[in-house]
């Protein structure tokens, strides 16, 4: 999925929040600002969307010299994810499919999305993740099911930190034996490290690689070799998030993207409106 001219403004407006996160000085913002809009001006409309956001945010990480400006932030929805995960994982075993259930957990959770909305608060979080068993998951949940049981290897791409805590409970559904999790290699926005997946909990479970990657997305050009020898061996991916789905959508790779939709272009793409909660298969 390229990205579009309605994606400019809108990184802008993340460079500006990510810096205004770590810093008061109006001069460094503006500075960050100013540089961001030098980028994005000569840049190429056939990437991805995520490929322009990852030098994006790197700028923001030189300027600032702060690695991980939402690692509070990330730290806070984690702890939130996993105070609910009782709750949470009995209503997952007690719903009639229990792997739909879960699913759609995943995809609720993928609210938690400081690039989209840093207002978030823990309680509008934790109420839209309760609400989540009652709301309609729109796409392939039939294709999804058969695959699912097929599949003897999956790879399991993450997204964000504290949304990684509640895609426990779909790992834990699926089988954790057949699957590998995989977080990003860097820091960017608040997507999830090793060090959350170490914090919440899935390295109890499965294998956790991180892709060697700092963009928010899956960029496969970018990715180390460890991380491609699992994609490529995988006969199922779950790619979790509107960046996985920005960057792998037109692979041809047997992939089921799980996401909240939180951007009206990827939306339009998709074929969804904003809010949707989505199960879709690959276009392969």
């Amino acid at each position: 999925m390229n990205i579009q001219l309605e994606c400019v403004s809108c990184l802008i407006s993340q460079s500006l929040r990510a810096a205004a996160a770590v810093t008061d000085d109006v001069g460094l913002q503006e500075q960050v600002v100013r540089e961001v809009l030098g980028l994005l001006a000569g840049m190429d409309f056939s990437l991805p969307q995520p490929a322009v956001a990852q030098f994006v945010y790197r700028r923001v990480r030189e300027l600032t010299g702060v690695e991980d400006p939402y690692r509070e932030a990330k730290r806070a929805f984690n702890r939130l994810g996993l105070s609910l995960l009782p709750e949470l994982r009995a209503r997952v075993a007690a719903s009639p499919d229990p792997l739909l259930a879960a699913a759609r957990l995943a995809a609720s959770a993928n609210l938690i999305d400081l690039g989209a909305r840093t207002d978030l608060s823990e309680v509008e979080a934790a109420a839209a993740l309760r609400e989540a068993f009652d709301a309609p998951l729109a796409g392939d949940d039939g294709t999804f099911l058969r695959r699912a049981g097929e599949a003897k290897n999956i790879l399991y791409l993450c997204d964000n930190a504290g949304e990684i805590a509640l895609d426990r409970l779909l790992i834990e559904v699926l089988g954790p034996a057949r699957v590998i999790v995989a977080v990003r290699g860097r820091a960017v926005i608040n997507d999830a490290l090793l060090e959350d997946a170490r914090e919440v909990g899935p390295t109890e479970l499965v294998t956790v690689i991180d892709n060697g990657s700092d963009a928010p997305g899956t960029l496969l050009s970018d990715c180390s070799p460890a991380f491609l020898e699992r994609y490529h061996g995988a006969d199922l991916i779950i790619a979790k998030g509107q960046g996985n789905y920005e960057s792998l959508s037109h692979e041809p790779a047997d992939i089921f993207f799980i996401f909240k939709v939180k951007c009206p272009v990827l939306g339009e793409h998709a074929g969804l409106p904003l809010g949707a909660l989505a199960l879709l298969a690959s276009r392969r």
